[in-house]
């Protein structure tokens, strides 16, 4: 059958031609590593999480920060990140470290760099700095023009009520990403436990910010990330809100514990079944629409009806299945009758 296309994004590169990169690559577990910890660096280039992003920001201590770039760029150059995707977090534009933190770390190893990880983004206008700043380096030091992508996380309401023109700021973008524990403090949520339900409250107090995150995500082709759980013993409590996120459409949760990043993988890619059945219904789709099948728009696979509705679920369900590199159990047979 007729291989299906991965989703990209046309990114213009220097102002220029308009090029093509894939901004829609596997992140079901996205590692959190403090930049300043040689050991936990070390230790993530051996773990199976999908993204690894190196912080800056909150997993470093201010005296520790300039220092931790200097690491951070000696083992994204050194280290072995095969199969991962590789992000700094750097600090937020309100502090006095964001400038230099993006200037060190893509200057020193920009070319082992997938993406900046941009915190509390609370307007337009600080994607559009970042998106200057990495312009500038990039044309600076030679290096590809565009290929470096932004991940932009919100913690706090303005950052959440800004969310859609956030994620139209840059073709950089992409995925935008909940901060839970900020964005708890921001609206004085009553609870201490990041990432659980607050006491006093009978429904999902996530549900309206999850799913605003989301609509802005998948309106303008972006992945949709969920912040860290951070009872990192508690795995069951971990898969119990990962399973909310991925229920509505995420594409990836934070980890903070290599025992997370198992449940992590399972739990935002889809079953067996569902990718077999979603590879089938896109063959069959294939050959009922085609010449020799009778140019149908509708057909039955089984007992099930199908058409083109059908036909961009199944693309869902089946490209997050290829990202995590699943195999098919099933063929489609072409009908002999």
């Amino acid at each position: 059958m007729t291989p299906h296309p991965s989703p990209t994004t046309a990114l213009p590169a220097g102002g220029s031609a308009a090029r093509t990169f894939n901004r829609l690559r596997p992140r079901r577990s996205c590692l959190a590593v403090p930049g300043s910890n040689p050991r936990f660096l070390e230790k993530a280039q051996g773990l199976p999480a999908d993204q690894v992003f190196l912080d800056l920001e909150d997993a470093c201590a201010p005296l520790a920060k300039p220092e931790a770039r200097h690491t951070i760029v000696k083992f994204l150059n050194e280290g072995d990140w095969t199969g991962k995707t590789r992000v700094v977090r750097v600090n937020d534009w309100t502090t006095e470290w964001t400038y230099r933190d993006v200037v060190t770390v893509v200057e020193g190893a920009g070319p082992n760099l997938d993406c900046i990880m941009l915190p509390k983004v609370q307007n337009a206008q600080q994607v559009v700095a970042l998106d200057l700043l990495l312009t500038q380096i990039e044309k600076t030091m030679g290096f590809e023009a565009g290929r470096i992508g932004i991940e932009a996380q919100i913690e706090n309401a303005q950052g959440l009520n800004n969310v859609n023109e956030i994620a139209q700021a840059s073709p950089r973008i992409e995925t935008i990403i909940f901060g839970p524990a900020d964005f708890m403090a921001s609206i004085n949520m009553k609870s201490l436990v990041v990432g659980e339900q607050p006491p006093g409250y009978p429904a999902d107090a996530y549900h309206y910010i999850l799913m605003k995150i989301l609509m802005a995500a998948r309106a303008n082709d972006l992945q949709a990330i969920d912040g860290p759980y951070l009872q990192i013993r508690n795995v069951d409590g971990y898969r119990e809100v990962a399973r909310r996120a991925a229920a509505l459409g995420f594409d990836g949760k934070w980890v903070l514990h290599p025992g997370q990043v198992e449940a992590s993988n399972e739990i935002f890619s889809p079953s067996q079944e569902d990718y077999d059945h979603a590879e089938l219904i896109l063959d069959a789709y294939d050959y009922y629409t085609s010449e020799a099948g009778g140019r149908k728009g509708s057909a039955m696979l089984g007992d099930e009806m199908i058409d083109e509705a059908s036909r961009k679920m199944a693309l869902v369900v089946s490209g997050k299945g290829r990202a995590a590199g699943m195999q098919r159990t099933s063929k489609f047979e072409i009908p002999t009758d």
